[in-house]
């Protein structure tokens, strides 16, 4: 299994109804992209000082399912329309997972 992890910071001028528009778009996904096996995400809880504004992390079987998540165009769509024009900075990182996690 692989993980993909997504930390976002979100441009001053961002509004909690673009988030939540993001947030939308983000839970329709896994019934149009089958390949996803787990698929989580939210909003930083503003405990700590440095945090990424909004999280999301993505569980797929393979590679290929990944890739498959990345170019799929209701995947791109949501990147182009919702999330880029909101967003000053992204980190993300795919790694390995056992099976059991």
């Amino acid at each position: 299994m692989l993980r993909h992890v997504a930390l976002f910071r979100w441009k001053p001028e961002a509004t909690a109804a673009d988030v939540s528009r993001v947030e939308a778009a983000l839970h329709q996904l896994p019934g149009k992209i089958p390949c996803i096996r787990s698929y989580r995400f939210g909003r930083d809880l503003g405990v700590q000082d440095g945090n990424a504004d909004f999280a999301l992390v993505a569980d797929f079987t393979d590679q290929e399912g990944l890739a498959t998540y990345v170019n799929h165009p209701d995947h791109q769509a949501v990147i182009q329309n919702l999330i880029r024009p909101i967003t000053a900075q992204r980190e993300a990182i795919q790694y390995v997972i056992d099976h059991s996690d």
